[in-house]
């Protein structure tokens, strides 16, 4: 429905101006928006599914990349239809908004793969006429097989570390490694492999260390304090 044949429904021109819009569908735009959306969504699915809850399970982590990559795409194809001063602030509102959005720590490779989900979100609405459908799938590609290739190529054991409070200050003196790993070991679950002594209490008698495990099987570190 075009703005002329919009004169012979003046309700539908007032309702359209609620909204400041000129047209109420414009099936070119939807195709477009389609095809992005296919792009984005085929290539998140992959980062997501395919990589992410491969490697480490299910978890909320999975709602928040699926969410961020959704709002962020949206708002950035939403943004080029706005002026560029308007979309420069909320560009600037959106990431200083990011850095504040969590409100417990995260792990380094989570925030990665939050930044590669938003990444592609943005690259998948931002882009123009300028850059072709060809030029945007294969930035896509790239963007899936780096991660695939860094995930799972070559991949070496999962590492996970763990920061505890400690209650046996006999065995963090010198020389008792091997104990302190094993005690670690018992009280823990954990399969420790290496540890790290982060700050000691002599009032309390307690310690700060942090562990680091295998989830799936014990190896020995190459840093820090080996547990033997």
């Amino acid at each position: 429905m075009t703005p002329e044949t919009l004169v012979d429904y003046p309700m539908l021109v007032t309702f359209l101006d609620y909204f400041g819009a000129e047209q109420l569908m414009d099936l070119e735009a939807i195709v477009k928006l389609a095809m992005r959306l296919g792009i984005d969504f085929t290539a998140t699915f992959i980062v997501i599914r395919v990589i992410y809850v491969r490697l480490y399970q299910w978890n909320e982590q999975v709602f928040t990349y699926w969410a961020f990559n959704i709002v962020t795409f949206s708002l950035c194809l939403m943004l080029r239809k706005v002026p560029m001063e308007l979309g420069f602030a909320l560009g600037l509102f959106a990431v200083f908004g990011i850095l504040r959005y969590r409100t417990e720590p995260i792990r380094i490779r989570d925030l990665t793969y939050l930044f590669v989900v938003i990444g592609l979100g943005i690259l998948n609405a931002l882009a123009n006429k300028s850059i072709s459908v060809a030029e945007i799938i294969m930035f896509n590609a790239v963007i899936v097989t780096m991660t695939v290739v860094l995930e799972l190529g070559g991949r070496r054991k999962r590492t996970e570390s763990a920061i505890i409070q400690y209650d046996n200050p006999e065995l963090l003196l010198p020389g008792n490694e091997s104990k302190l790993a094993d005690d670690l070991r018992t009280r823990t679950g954990l399969k420790v492999f290496r540890f790290e002594v982060a700050t000691i209490d002599l009032l309390r008698d307690t310690a700060r260390i942090r562990v680091f495990h295998h989830p799936d099987e014990n190896l020995l570190g190459s840093k820090g304090r080996q547990a033997k």
